[in-house]
C-alpha cells in the first residue's frame, strides 16, 4: 500500500471539529490496514487567514495542493467573510483549479439510526448524488454594480459547456448503469 498524501484544510465552524475527527478514522482506518500511511498536512486557509492576509490562500496556493494526493476540504464559511470571498477565492478556486467536475454524495440509511423515513429498512433506501462541481451555477461568473446605491445589482451567470454537460451526465449514467439504479436530473439553481 502507498503513502497518501492529504492537505488538510479544516475551514471555519465545525470545520475543525470534523476535520480532527476525520483525521482520527483515517489514522485508525492506516492501522487495520498493513502499510497504509496517511501523511496529513494542515492548512489554516479559513476566515481568520482572510482577515489577517486579506484573501483566503496564499497566490501559490494551488501549486502547494498539487504537491498532495488529495485535498480535504473542512466546512467553509464565516458570517465575517462575504460568501462570494469565501466561494469564489478558496472553494471554487480549488474545484476548477483541479478540475474537480464531480461532487459525489452517495445517501444510505444506517442500521440502527432511526430515521424519518418510517417504516423503511437500509435495503430500501439508496441513493447517490452526482453533481457538477465546476460550472453551472458554480462557474463563478458574475459581478455586483452600484454597490451601495438604491439601484445595486448582483448578476450571476451560470455557465455550461458542452464538454462539461457531457462529462458529468456520462459519469452519472455510467455510475447508474453499474448499479442498476433509476437516474434524475435535478436542478441546483438555489446555488444562485
Amino acid at each position: 500500500m502507498p503513502e497518501l498524501r492529504i492537505a488538510m484544510i479544516p475551514g471555519d465552524g465545525i470545520g475543525p471539529e470534523v476535520s480532527e475527527a476525520s483525521r482520527r478514522l483515517l489514522h485508525h482506518v492506516a492501522g487495520a490496514v498493513p502499510g497504509l500511511i496517511f501523511e496529513i498536512e494542515e492548512w489554516p486557509w479559513n476566515a481568520e487567514y482572510y482577515l489577517e492576509h486579506g484573501r483566503t490562500m496564499p497566490p501559490i496556493g494551488l501549486a502547494l495542493l498539487e504537491e498532495f494526493d488529495a485535498v480535504f476540504l473542512g466546512a467553509i464559511g464565516d458570517p465575517r467573510v462575504p460568501d462570494h470571498i469565501s466561494l469564489r477565492e478558496l472553494i471554487f478556486a480549488i474545484r476548477q483549479g483541479f478540475d474537480q467536475y464531480v461532487n459525489l454524495r452517495p445517501v444510505r440509511l444506517l442500521n440502527g439510526v432511526t430515521s424519518p423515513l418510517a417504516g423503511r429498512g437500509t435495503s430500501d433506501f439508496h441513493m447517490t448524488f452526482v453533481r457538477e462541481n465546476s460550472e453551472g451555477e458554480y462557474s463563478g461568473m458574475g459581478e455586483f454594480r452600484n454597490v451601495g446605491e438604491e439601484d445595486e445589482a448582483a448578476l450571476q451567470t451560470s455557465v455550461f459547456t458542452r464538454r462539461g454537460v457531457e462529462r458529468i451526465m456520462r459519469y452519472a449514467f455510467d455510475l447508474a448503469r453499474a448499479k442498476r439504479l433509476p437516474l434524475q436530473s435535478v436542478s441546483k439553481a438555489n446555488a444562485l
